[in-house]
């Protein structure tokens, strides 16, 4: 391989780096002369991949804040694409982030660049032509819903890898402790709830202080401990005015679930985290009036938000989406669980099966990875 080989990744969101680094680390050892650049956070940064910009400053949420980033996001093009040109960039890695990287793509395409495309957009709830787009622009699709490989070739993308759910891969000793929880654990003591507020400031912005105020209502029946997974994404400003019994850090999540008898989550990868770990979990999602009216008018899908949910094929978690996602809502559903062990018991009954629903294909993502890159440079 020449030493000028280089790489493109983006990991735009904290989410997309998580999922990155299920294989990046491994991807370096087998390509080790290849220089990996572009988007994504400090562990990645840690493993060698050289910034051109960090995800705190990619990641949005809801249409509006999106739209205001748009300015930012057509120069961060600019930068990327002429930094693809100057290496004479041969392939490129797109992980999730579908706004931005489908947009990347196709002119990745035209650059005679190979992506490949980690954690498939989620056509089926957005906008199901992205299948088009992604089988003219994409040299590989790799998907991590046990549906969505099937889904996609039948909507005519032809190169399809189905890979086990990065979450598998990142907690894969930890699931085999798993913490057998029942409703008797917390029949004599204090309840202890988790608050899993989002890993984007607007999110947190938005949703802590809801929860918060949930559990202050909670907290007029039941004495309970109180603890907080904390992004490393987000502004501590955002956590500075309220008080918690226990603080983790995003790198000590399995920990914290493992910790709690139950969870006050956003909508997103970590409600997946919380059905495999077993937790009872009260999912909330809330965005702008803008944002909801945008999507209202766009999206089709009318189905479950939370992963757990949607592998599993009903609501195991209740969601409260928008308006209903307030403290009254929240407080009524963790307290119903206290006073109902039957139904905490019933609930934790079903999660058990979470981690069998989520397969792939046996392969090594890392490895195949490496054999594009290889080829690529052995064209050279």
């Amino acid at each position: 391989m020449s030493a000028l080989e280089s790489c493109l990744v983006i990991a735009g969101e904290k989410s997309g780096e998580d999922h990155a680094m299920t294989f990046f680390p491994e991807l370096k050892k087998r390509v080790p002369n290849c220089d990996f650049y572009g988007v994504g956070g400090d562990r990645l940064e840690a493993q060698g991949l050289s910034l051109r910009y960090h995800l705190k400053d990619f990641s949005g949420i809801g249409i509006s804040e999106v739209l205001s980033k748009i300015p930012f996001y057509y120069k961060a093009l600019d930068v990327l694409l002429a930094e693809v040109k100057e290496r004479k960039t041969k392939t490129a890695i797109l992980i999730d982030f579908q706004g931005f990287n489908l947009k990347l793509a196709k002119k990745l395409k035209k650059l005679d660049v190979k992506v490949l495309y980690y954690v498939a957009p989620q056509a089926w709830v957005w906008k199901p032509w992205r299948a088009k787009v992604l089988e003219k622009n994409v040299h590989t699709l790799f998907t991590i819903l046990p549906f969505e490989k099937k889904w996609f070739q039948e909507r005519g993308v032809s190169k399809v890898r189905s890979v086990l759910h990065p979450l598998m891969l990142e907690y894969k000793e930890k699931l085999l402790n798993i913490r057998e929880r029942k409703s008797s654990d917390f029949a004599t003591r204090k309840k202890r709830i988790l608050i899993l507020p989002g890993s984007r400031n607007t999110e947190v912005g938005t949703l802590l202080d809801i929860f918060m105020r949930a559990t202050k209502l909670i907290e007029e029946d039941y004495e309970i401990e109180l603890g907080i997974v904390k992004s490393e994404s987000v502004n501590e400003e955002c956590y500075k005015e309220y008080k918690f019994d226990y603080e983790w850090n995003s790198s000590k999540l399995a920990e914290a679930l493992n910790w709690a008898d139950m969870s006050i989550a956003a909508s997103g990868t970590v409600t997946l985290a919380t059905g495999l770990f077993q937790l009872p979990t009260v999912v909330c999602y809330k965005v702008s009036l803008f944002t909801e009216f945008v999507l209202a008018m766009l999206i089709p899908y009318k189905g479950p938000a939370s992963l757990t949910n949607i592998i599993h094929k009903q609501y195991v978690f209740p969601e409260f989406i928008q308006v209903e996602a307030d403290r009254y809502n929240i407080a009524k559903t963790i307290k119903s669980w206290i006073q109902n062990p039957q139904e905490y018991d019933r609930i934790i009954s079903i999660l058990k099966e979470t981690k069998g629903h989520l397969t792939g294909d046996e392969f090594s993502v890392a490895e195949y990875m490496a054999d594009v890159i290889n080829h690529d440079s052995q064209k050279n």
